[in-house]
């Protein structure tokens, strides 16, 4: 966990798509405490009609490298970590892929550990949390 999906404009080189995937991976592992290898990522390119996001809405900027970071990771950060990821996702976005932070959406999302499968059909969180549960 957690599980990214990135919305971008099909006008987007695959070069560009690999250094905005790399950098939000990274804002993660700094802000979120993720640990290494955890990279869930699916990059969408849309085209234009497909991506829309009102240009002016909160009164930013927005252009043509507008997209949009949908993170779903279990409940639990403090809002002052979920600021710190925002921040930080725009910063790397901009120093790594040229992407200016009012083109930056981020919106996360939040569940709980029974939420999630990682294969095997099994819920991988809830099954270490009752292997390590005292028994009576």
């Amino acid at each position: 966990m957690p599980l990214v999906r990135i919305s971008v404009s099909d006008t987007v080189s695959t070069d560009r798509r690999k250094q905005i995937a790399d950098a939000i991976y990274d804002s993660m592992r700094a802000t979120l405490n993720i640990p290494e290898g955890d990279r869930f990522i699916v990059l969408t390119a849309h085209s234009q009609d497909e991506l829309i996001g009102d240009p002016h809405f909160m009164k930013m900027q927005r252009t043509s490298d507008f997209l949009i970071v949908h993170v779903t990771l279990r409940q639990g950060r403090s809002t002052e970590i979920k600021q710190a990821f925002y921040s930080k996702t725009a910063q790397l976005l901009q120093e790594r892929a040229n992407v200016a932070p009012d083109d930056v959406m981020i919106v996360l999302s939040e569940n709980s550990m029974d939420d999630w499968s990682f294969g095997r059909g099994e819920a991988q969180f809830v099954l270490s949390a009752q292997a390590s549960a005292p028994t009576k």
